[in-house]
């Protein structure tokens, strides 16, 4: 049974939410909480496996109730407001304070009808249920203005790293991106399952606070070490080799709802980059992810499987694993495997079976 602490300002509010799962046998709605002082002291007294949390509310808010429950007394916290709709800044300001989920409250104004709405809240406060306390993280601010050390303008990049993520994957991404360092001579290449106009505010948010470039990619561009290029799961990305530089090519996926970009992705960067290809498959529902990233390891090149127990949903690091079986490391966070691998041929990761992080 899944213990359950609802937190919001509104009586009305947290009555609704409690009535989605007064009929569910497997979520228990432990306490509820009208602000951020009162959710803490509900934190410590009752034990919650999940909270759920609003940001608008008096005496504290839940931003800054989030700081302290993941400092203090690390729960699953799952925002629940209307100000972390998809594409808000808000959103992912929660998740890279350690938030492992956002989405909006239930509304008669939203597109889809209550019911719907309803089962959507469910299925958040499971898979949150579902994530090791141990493995949420308050990521601090590391907000940089100066970009000047990246080496976009200079050279040519010495390894390109492919990664995707589908559900889960914002939180996975900003736990890895803003901690690359921005003078190593890598590229980033990213394939994420969300809509393009979402892709755009994240790619905006992302620039913002990280050290190397971020971007939305575009077709035939050429590849510059010390950037990160976006794309959605609607589209195959992929990398070709042009007077000696990589550069990308971006076309509509056939068939974007099975699930295979990722896959495109991984395969193109094993055949065009080889043994210097670093695969990273990331939080998500599935198995895209899994062949391909067996293809980058068959070519030499490093293989990264984020923990299934910090993935807010598992099945494709789990498919990963159970094709490609890397060596596993513990409690490694993605960024710094990244950040210390060798551009040496001396000590290229992908001479090692891959990896397994956290």
């Amino acid at each position: 049974m899944c213990k359950l602490l609802i937190v919001d300002d509104s009586r009305m509010m947290r009555e609704a939410i409690a009535d989605i799962f007064s009929a569910d046998d497997e979520i228990q709605v432990v306490a509820e909480a009208g602000n951020g002082v009162e959710a803490l002291e509900a934190v410590r007294r009752y034990h919650p496996d999940v909270v759920t949390l609003d940001v608008a509310m008096p005496v504290m808010d839940g931003i800054t109730a989030l700081k302290n429950i993941m400092i203090k007394e690390p729960r699953s916290t799952v925002m629940l407001s209307s100000l972390t709709q998809e594409g808000a800044r808000m959103a992912f300001d929660a998740l890279r304070y350690g938030a492992v989920d956002f989405i909006s409250k239930p509304s008669a104004l939203r597109d889809c009808d209550l019911n719907q709405q309803a089962d959507e809240i469910r299925s958040k406060i499971r898979s949150a249920a579902a994530v090791e306390v141990g493995a949420i993280r308050y990521i601090r601010n590391v907000k940089t203005k100066n970009k000047a050390g990246v080496m976009a303008a200079e050279g040519r990049c010495h390894r390109v790293v492919a990664m995707g993520a589908a559900e889960g994957g914002y939180g996975a991404l900003l736990k890895i991106i803003p901690f690359l360092p921005a003078n190593l001579p890598f590229s980033y290449l990213v394939t994420l399952y969300v809509a393009r106009d979402q892709l755009q505010a994240f790619a905006g948010y992302l620039n913002d606070n990280s050290a190397i470039q971020v971007k939305c990619a575009s077709h035939e561009e050429s590849v510059s070490p010390g950037v990160c290029y976006l794309s959605c799961g609607n589209d195959y990305l992929s990398v070709h080799k042009q007077d000696g530089n990589y550069s990308l090519h971006l076309t509509p996926a056939p068939f974007a709802s099975r699930k295979g970009s990722l896959d495109m992705l991984l395969f193109s960067t094993a055949d065009v980059v080889g043994e210097n290809s670093v695969g990273v498959v990331l939080s998500g529902a599935g198995t895209d992810g899994a062949e391909g990233l067996e293809e980058i390891i068959h070519r030499g090149g490093a293989a990264i499987v984020q923990d299934p127990k910090s993935c807010l949903a598992k099945g494709m690091a789990n498919a990963a694993l159970a094709r490609c079986r890397p060596e596993t490391f513990a409690d490694i966070d993605i960024a710094s495997v990244i950040a210390q691998m060798s551009v040496t041929s001396e000590a290229k990761p992908g001479r090692q079976a891959g990896g397994f992080f956290s």
